[in-house]
């Protein structure tokens, strides 16, 4: 059928409506498109531009350089080395099983050290470089390069490892570094970034531990371009971070390295600490360990032999170990009745051997007993009677008050792992803790440091330079940071009445010097240098009634962890105390035979700054002493260390 001229104009006026109405749709969405447009380019344009820098530029933390920390007179304690590492890059290395191989043949690779950056390589991204062999040699280093050709991906690098090139002799000081732990992480609060950096190092124990934040140092940064796989394509610029503080200890090294070699052989500690400012000279414990094994992770056979060793190696007795004090204690019984007026110096008591107290026997150490005796003839023979009575007199609360006084059962605040606190106890601490009444029992039991009575090393060095200058000398470690000067521990007057200081003082000379004397086979000859002293005898063990009968067995012949521990506590010289020592030797038996002959090493070797002459010893003892010195410059070549390191 043929169209009209209508029908034609119907139909073109029905496709301009439709033409019409797809236009506006499509200038309605291209405005929209348009008004979209601008509001992204132009008024969120600062907002996107940040977001694509923040694509392409990443900001990279740069290690700060660790702190070293040095000895009293410079020589270096804890240090840092190069380092040299072998890194590989996965994507770069096509066939990692066979450069891995190729680059065994070349140099010694450690199975456990390679299995563990395998695994890493495997979580890692194939652009990011993983450590193959860390500490290796300047010699496998250049074997490396000289054969990169044949190994792609493999890059020697260079970084800073920390070493303590005095090996053991501050590993119980200083401690060591590690790297950071998931343990290290979850016991910090708010973790610096820097600890998440991959084998980031920070303290363990010790005082690279307490001082971490001074030691670590403020990370830098550096801006780095990297494309849309995060690899980076070039730096564009870098803030160098801030190095950690370097720390100046009070500690001898040489002394230190002298008192480590005298103890060798033994479960013992030692404690020098200057009687004017309250330096600590050394301060040690044996056995020690290497602290360097631990620096890049520790053998697992190496720490089962340091943790199953029953002489506890890795404790630092000096401060960690608490022990009934015994007769070293027997001063601050002696003070506390003297301060209260309830006896004079030259009042006696009667021994017969034993003193009834509260329906029991409490023995001396002397079976048939000292007879009568005053304030210097007890502490010189060390009569036990004497303090049992003095301490009925006085009291317990009173007599833990003195010790207190005397830094006895108070936590002395070092920058060193586990500072023990110690125990001076009081009845309301026997009600709290045990439930149980005080009695009097107890008392005469801790009138000669025994009971529950408990004293460190680092304790009872400050109860001897308290004693010896009657002030309340506290113990510093940390003599500068940064070269400022930290405060001095020289302390105030103690408030003591001088005459009974003065009389303690005699009577401990006694000790050392008089002929009956506990410590006079122990004494210095050199008259500038006569030592003032106390022996202790601490059991750990109890006495049964029938072995007193048949007769007390000898420590020889007790197994060694039933032997009484043995200690020596002093100062000198006695006009003008420079210097006090403590000695415990665990389970060493006597204290006069044991502690009280190292004690009196250790002081000659502090005042004399050296190996002390023979003519300081008694007569008798000189030729077992060179020998001993020949002995021991074995043990540890002193003459032969300096600031740079061992000889």
């Amino acid at each position: 059928m043929k169209k009209t001229k209508r029908d034609i104009d119907g139909s073109h006026r029905l496709l301009s409506r439709r033409a019409l109405l797809l236009g506006g749709v499509q200038l309605a969405f291209a405005g929209a498109l348009a008004f979209r447009m601008r509001h992204l380019q132009v008024e969120q344009a600062d907002q996107f531009r940040l977001l694509a820098e923040e694509n392409r530029i990443n900001i990279r933390l740069i290690p700060p350089e660790r702190g070293e920390i040095y000895d009293r007179n410079g020589a270096a304690i804890a240090k840092n080395v190069p380092s040299y590492r072998i890194v590989i890059v996965r994507e770069d290395t096509g066939d990692v099983d066979k450069v891995i191989s190729n680059l065994s043949q070349l140099i010694e690779l450690d199975d456990d050290e390679l299995n563990r950056a395998m695994e890493e390589m495997r979580r890692s991204a194939p652009f990011l470089p993983i450590t193959v062999a860390d500490k290796v040699s300047w010699e496998d280093v250049s074997k490396v390069a000289v054969n990169a050709p044949a190994m792609p991906g493999i890059t020697p690098e260079v970084g800073l490892s920390r070493v303590y090139p005095r090996g053991s002799d501050f590993a119980h000081v200083v401690g060591y570094v590690g790297a950071v732990s998931d343990y290290d992480l979850e016991r910090i609060e708010d973790p610096d970034q820097l600890l998440r950096i991959p084998r980031f190092q920070i303290g363990k124990v010790g005082l690279e531990a307490k001082r971490e934040e001074i030691l670590r140092g403020k990370a830098g940064a550096k801006r780095v371009e990297v494309n849309a796989t995060g690899r980076v394509m070039r730096e564009l610029d870098r803030r160098e971070g801030q190095a950690g503080s370097d720390i100046q200890l009070t500690v001898d090294h040489k002394l230190q390295a002298y008192l480590q070699a005298r103890l060798v052989g033994e479960a013992a500690s030692a404690v020098i600490m200057d009687c004017d400012e309250g330096d600590l000279y050394a301060i040690g414990s044996a056995p020690t360990f290497d602290p360097n094994l631990f620096v890049r992770g520790i053998s697992s056979a190496d720490y089962s032999s340091l943790l199953n060793n029953k002489y506890r190696p890795l404790a630092s007795k000096s401060v960690q170990g608490t022990y009934p004090p015994g007769s070293t204690f027997k001063m601050i019984t002696a003070m506390a009745a003297l301060e209260e007026g309830l006896i004079t110096p030259d009042e006696t008591v009667y021994c017969p051997g034993h003193l009834d107290v509260g329906g029991r026997k409490f023995h001396c150490w002397k079976r048939a007993g000292h007879g009568f005796m005053n304030l210097e003839d007890s502490l010189k023979q060390s009569c036990d009677v004497y303090y049992y009575d003095l301490a009925l007199k006085v009291g317990i609360d009173k007599i833990s008050a003195m010790a207190n006084r005397f830094g006895l059962g108070v936590r002395h605040d070092l920058p060193m792992s586990a500072i023990a606190e110690g125990l001076t106890p009081t009845k309301l601490w026997k009600l709290q803790t045990h439930d149980s009444e005080w009695r009097i029992g107890d008392t005469a039991n801790s009138s000669i440091g025994q009971g529950f009575m408990l004293a460190s090393p680092l304790q009872l060095a400050v109860m001897s330079a308290r004693l010896a200058t009657g002030r309340s000398v506290t113990p510093r470690l940390i003599r500068t940071i940064d070269g400022v000067e930290e405060p001095s521990g020289a302390g105030e007057p103690m408030g003591m009445n001088e005459n009974n200081l003065r009389k303690m003082r005699k009577a401990m000379f006694a000790v050392s010097n008089d002929r009956r004397g506990t410590a006079y086979r122990s004494r210095i000859i050199e008259d500038a240098f006569r030592m003032a002293g106390k022996t202790g005898t601490s059991q750990v063990r109890n006495i049964t009634a029938a072995e007193r009968r048949s007769g007390v067995i000898r420590n020889e012949d007790l197994p060694w962890e039933r032997r009484d521990h043995a200690l020596f506590v002093s100062f000198a010289p006695m006009d003008r105390p420079k210097f006090a020592v403590s000695v415990v030797v665990e389970h060493g038996g006597g204290g006069s035979k044991a502690a009280a002959p190292i004690a009196r090493d250790l002081m000659l070797q502090a005042l004399y700054g050296e190996t002390p002459p023979l003519t300081a010893y008694p007569e008798g003892d000189r030729a077992r002493i060179k020998a001993q010195q020949e002995r021991l410059k074995d043990i540890h070549p002193i003459a032969d260390i300096d600031g740079r390191g061992r000889a």
